[in-house]
């Protein structure tokens, strides 16, 4: 592969999911339009309606546990495991298609759907199966005190330190299926843009942040992206 980027940031959103079959949370089909993010994305209404939220998020495990890595996944992959330089992810996604694919050093910046956390005792387990209203800890056997370990509305992302040191030594910044609205993600173009990174958004329609981001190439990014990475990267 052709050597042109010492560190390269990947940030990727729903729209890298969406081609393999996981709904959009915005957007003209996204799940944000049938159901209210406060009613079932929040802490407070995780003590409300218990029952309620974790029904939602089981679901979400479900449809996400069957899901197969796409195009732009497997590209991204690729050129973690053949590039000289260093590729790194941080994802807004929940679900671990990148992992499927076989990327390392994935940041789920919004935390992941196969993990599970205690509010009692704060241990963090991965499992792909249910989590009922009155399931204790099987750690510390506390009652109604498990959740799942992602950033609902209100709360800090994960891995925030990571992210500011990524973007702080990027030399290249890809942005894929982002809508750049919601902070602070929409924020890293610029952060990685002012210290000197090159900055490339794909995504289906121009994101909110676009004016921020040195190329746009719109298309689905399963075909666009890996399109890019065998043309940018690959040795003839």
């Amino acid at each position: 592969m052709q050597f042109q980027y010492r560190k390269i940031v990947f940030l990727t959103g729903a729209g890298i999911s969406a081609e393999s079959g996981l709904s959009l949370f915005r957007g003209k089909n996204g799940l944000w339009n049938n159901r209210n993010p406060e009613e079932v994305a929040t802490a407070e209404a995780l003590l409300q309606r218990r029952s309620d939220v974790l029904d939602f998020y089981n679901g979400l495990r479900h449809d996400m546990a069957e899901a197969k890595p796409n195009a732009a996944h497997l590209a991204i992959s690729r050129l973690q495991q053949g590039y000289s330089g260093e590729v790194y992810i941080l994802t807004q996604n929940m679900d671990t298609l990148h992992e499927k694919a076989g990327s390392e050093n994935v940041y789920h910046i919004h935390g992941q759907i196969n993990k599970i956390r205690c509010s009692h005792c704060h241990n963090v387990w991965e499992t792909w199966n249910d989590i009922t209203p009155d399931m204790p800890c099987p750690f510390c056997r506390a009652e109604k005190s498990l959740r799942p370990d992602i950033v609902f509305f209100g709360e800090e992302i994960m891995f925030t330190s990571v992210a500011e040191d990524l973007l702080r030594c990027a030399d290249l910044f890809v942005a894929v299926g982002t809508s750049g609205e919601i902070p602070p993600a929409s924020r890293f173009v610029w952060e990685a843009w002012k210290n000197g990174a090159k900055t490339l958004a794909f995504n289906l329609e121009p994101p909110a942040n676009s004016v921020c981001f040195d190329r746009l190439v719109l298309g689905k990014a399963d075909e666009t992206l890996p399109e890019f990475i065998k043309n940018q990267f690959m040795t003839v």
